[in-house]
């Protein structure tokens, strides 16, 4: 028994089911903003107004794309606070499959809703948002519950490397079906038929406490549960919400996460757009170019996720370092996206590369940084950091609604890139006073210690 390779390493299953069920929630909300370059062109969509002219249901103004994307913010913020108190109360089992099947639901409904007009539309994507607010909470379980201390980084990397995965897979996979005699529909039948796949998956072999599963050994137990405290292990219910709010290192990492997801949030959701209008690529070579783009995410995401447990510096350097890399000099390399003359368009694409690239190290940065300072909290800290994703889902679109009236104006792009390339910049700096591997003082606080203080203060 003790020899059982998949109970000796069964953590190794959890992490990447978890990372599948991740990217198919996101890969469901996203499929969108590619199929809107050929959603456009379908002759079915072609309509006749009071006024005898023509038009195509399915072709959206930028306003309307704003709203679209709106909705899923409005969902993703309306879910965070539900969602996150069920995974405190009952862990990550049920309610993940629960949000994994109302993303599959609505992403197979999706074409349909898009027929009816744009509110059914927009309830379908306020439903993918409540769904998407599951997803960092998900993170936080799993690292607290599965990851070895030693571990960290690399379980974060894995984790959070769902977005540049559902980037590469959903682009590549929309851009052929698109122009395929399926049509842009079959994008979102598919996506939503993995869906129920990966999810009865995940239910099947996910348990929230590892020392309850008959699918892990005594060894692997050990392991995962090296150099822990009791209220780490312990699954309970009770979490010191003010606390953690007001802890200035805490605030700090929310800080730079809010600015280099909304950065991120920008590219993944205007690249399409940008690469056909500005750059002038075609469909196919639009969704191929940006799945190319992206795809150095991941390997940046597991080697730094890899090297920030490596001990050959401090923990605090290694933060120092791999913020730097994601926030600090990923925001200098945005910011020179503007400036980048628009016929060289294969060197926009590479610098596109060298964004994503350098983001895909946070995990050894501000992740790591809000894992190691809130220990057994860190659930809550990281759908905070979900939180604040949920307001650069407005943040982006609203600076790309100011600055963009002409989506095919380079200039007019150009000041997006600089204002949120400038603002990573500046949050970067923020971190280096901040940074530490050490568990706050907050994480000293307990249901037991909270009840042992009230008992002092009545008895004084």
């Amino acid at each position: 028994m003790g020899m059982n390779p998949v109970k000796n390493r069964f953590r190794y299953l959890v992490v990447f089911l978890g990372l599948a069920c991740l990217t198919s929630i996101l890969s469901n909300y996203i499929i969108i903003n590619f199929t809107f370059i050929c959603m456009k062109d379908d002759p079915t969509g072609i309509e006749m107004s009071d006024n005898g002219t023509t038009y195509n249901r399915y072709d959206y103004s930028v306003a309307e794309k704003s709203a679209i994307v709106w909705a899923v913010a409005v969902g993703t913020i309306l879910g965070t606070g539900p969602i996150n108190y069920s995974y405190v109360r009952y862990g990550a089992r049920i309610p993940f499959f629960i949000a994994g099947i109302v993303s599959a639901f609505a992403t197979i409904l999706t074409p349909f809703g898009a027929y009816l007009g744009l509110p059914y539309l927009l309830a379908l994507r306020f439903a993918q948002g409540l769904a998407y607010s599951a997803d960092f909470a998900a993170i936080g379980i799993v690292c607290v519950r599965w990851a070895p201390l030693a571990q960290t980084g690399l379980f974060i990397s894995i984790l959070t490397s769902f977005s540049p995965a559902a980037t590469v897979m959903t682009n590549a996979a929309s851009g052929w079906l698109c122009k395929s005699s399926y049509g842009w529909q079959s994008a979102f039948y598919v996506h939503g038929a993995a869906g129920f796949l990966i999810f009865a998956a995940w239910i099947y072999f996910y348990n929230d406490d590892p020392q309850f599963s008959a699918k892990v050994s005594q060894k692997e137990l050990t392991t995962i549960q090296k150099d822990k405290t009791q209220a780490h292990i312990e699954r309970d219910s009770f979490v010191p919400y003010w606390e953690i709010c007001k802890n200035r290192v805490i605030l700090t990492v929310w800080i730079n996460s809010f600015f280099e997801m909304t950065t991120l949030i920008l590219l993944l959701t205007y690249s399409p757009i940008y690469f056909r209008k500005v750059l002038d690529f075609s469909v196919v070579e639009t969704g191929m170019l940006i799945s190319l783009s992206a795809v150095a995410h991941m390997p940046a995401k597991l080697i730094s996720g890899w090297l920030s447990d490596r001990q050959f510096l401090s923990e605090r350097i290694r933060m120092w370092f791999f913020n730097t890399s994601s926030v600090g000099l990923a925001g200098f390399m945005c910011v020179t996206l503007a400036y980048i003359p628009v016929t060289w368009k294969y060197t926009s694409v590479v610098m596109f590369s060298i964004v994503y690239t350098l983001m895909g190290t946070n995990c050894g940065g501000f992740y790591k940084c809000g894992t190691f300072a809130a220990r057994q909290y860190a659930h809550f800290v990281l759908a905070m950091i979900q939180f604040m994703k949920c307001i650069a889902l407005f943040a982006a679109p609203a600076t790309v609604a100011i600055f963009v009236s002409d989506e095919s104006s380079h200039s007019q792009w150009g000041h997006v890139y600089i204002l949120n390339g400038s603002l990573m910049f500046i949050a970067n700096i923020l971190f280096f006073p901040m940074a530490t591997d050490q568990p706050q003082p907050f994480t000293f606080v307990t249901r037991k210690s909270v009840e042992e203080e009230k008992k002092k203060n009545q008895l004084a």
